[in-house]
């Protein structure tokens, strides 16, 4: 991932350094686990353990001639342990093992850290959101179907949606995070032909990592794919909140918008323009995600125990999206922290059509007052559409209306178009979205 999208932690932890970092305790996890069961001299794993090291760049001369970095990083490491007079301990790294035990298992302690981080980013959004949406629980505004104005909401509502949808998402990361946390050391085709399966489950303990029941020469993918389907998740309910805020800060809108900071520039050619570019960049670069999901899906099924065709694919889509999905929490949460809602502008919309939102209350009450739905309904409509043309005032307008009359008394047209009576139960959904 470019570095424009790419923050500090997670970036270290996806880099050629930690990588090998990572190989590096898996081999060395594995030569202490094999000593404490007497397969490796107990001598030998503590050498390693002392003087075992690697120079990234001896490892990328070696593997642009070798062209196999497994090969090329334990040569590496082979060679600091002889620097350092330990060659006869060296004989000892790699004991036992094919090169995707280290490579699938390492890999796992990568993606364990960067759960860690994205973990923390969802907390941080969920913390955000329950903010917002008790700030403006009882902060009226328009409810929309299909772009046009429906019946009122509140803002404070919205925002108590978009945490509901984010609790299940960090409960599905939660599980897939865990189920990613898992190594294997079961050789070339997973049958556990050199080292043996509880040899595997000391390694993997000693790694923070459980052993995976069954493997081939590599882990199931399904693992993986779980993994990035989790993240795509996440990265459109986030695509979802940064849309919404970009319709509601379009001008004829303008009831929320992004922030824009001191000296900020919208535009090269007209000095005017507040675009909400941050929460373009979401919506865009969760498309990146949600098409590294679809990658993770190809790579489930590959020839017999194993080929390579899914390598080059996750040295590009998990480091990808896991940096992309931190970066995409953090932008959100800034967003939403700092977000500018306009409640005089919400109000200001919700009474522009003049009353026209209360069509469906009308209805109900009329049809409870003894008019048959049939004919309520086109009567209601015929005055709809009037003031939708003509751009008049509805209420008004039925107020006046004698058949109206007959069925509603002024009181009760009154309740008709209470804001509160349709907003009655945005406490109670509180309740039920927020328990505690």
């Amino acid at each position: 991932m470019i570095a424009r999208y790419t923050r500090p932690e997670m970036g270290a932890i996806w880099s050629e350094q930690h990588k090998y970092e990572c190989w590096l305790e898996t081999e060395l996890a594995a030569a202490d686990a094999l000593a404490d069961i007497g397969e490796v001299p107990t001598a030998a794993a503590q050498a390693l353990r002392a003087h075992a090291g690697f120079q990234l760049e001896r490892i990328h001369a070696i593997e642009r001639e070798v062209r196999h970095d497994v090969i090329a990083f334990t040569t590496a490491v082979s060679e600091t342990m002889q620097a350092k007079g330990a060659s006869e301990a060296s004989r000892w790294l790699h004991y036992g093992m094919t090169s995707n035990d280290v490579v699938d298992t390492a890999q796992a302690l990568q993606i364990k850290d960067a759960s860690a981080v994205i973990s923390e980013g969802l907390d941080a959004l969920s913390e955000a959101l329950k903010k917002t949406a008790f700030e403006y629980k009882h902060t009226v505004q328009m409810g929309r179907t299909h772009g046009m104005h429906a019946e009122p909401i509140t803002f404070g509502l919205k925002a108590a949606l978009w945490w509901d949808e984010l609790s299940r998402h960090r409960a599905r990361f939660s599980a897939a995070a865990e189920e990613m946390r898992v190594g294997k050391i079961s050789g070339a085709v997973g049958t556990f032909a050199h080292i043996g399966p509880e040899a595997e489950e000391k390694i993997c303990a000693r790694l923070g990592l459980r052993a995976a029941p069954i493997t081939s020469q590599v882990l199931s993918r399904d693992l993986h794919a779980h993994y990035l389907a989790v993240l795509a998740g996440i990265a459109s309910s986030l695509d979802k909140i940064a849309l919404e805020i970009r319709h509601l800060q379009r001008t004829e809108v303008r009831e929320a918008e992004e922030p824009f900071a001191t000296g900020q520039k919208g535009s090269s050619a007209m000095p005017h323009k507040r675009n909400p570019i941050v929460c373009e960049q979401i919506c865009g670069l969760a498309r990146v995600v949600r098409s590294n999901a679809q990658a993770a899906f190809e790579n489930v099924a590959l020839w017999h125990e194993r080929d390579i065709s899914h390598s080059s694919v996750e040295r590009v889509i998990l480091p990808d999206s896991t940096i992309l999905i931190d970066y995409l929490l953090a932008k959100t949460t800034w967003l939403i922290a700092g977000l500018r809602v306009n409640a005089a502008r919400m109000e200001r919309n919700v009474n522009s059509t003049h009353g026209l939102i209360f069509s469906g209350q009308l209805l109900l009450d009329l049809a409870a007052a003894g008019m048959l739905r049939e004919d309520a309904y086109r009567l209601v409509q015929a005055h709809a559409m009037r003031a939708w043309e003509a751009e008049s005032d509805f209420r008004q307008a039925v107020a006046a209306d004698p058949e109206i009359q007959r069925h509603l008394s002024s009181a009760q047209l009154a309740h008709t178009f209470s804001l509160d009576r349709q907003l009655k139960n945005v406490d109670a959904i509180f309740r039920r979205v927020f328990p505690t």
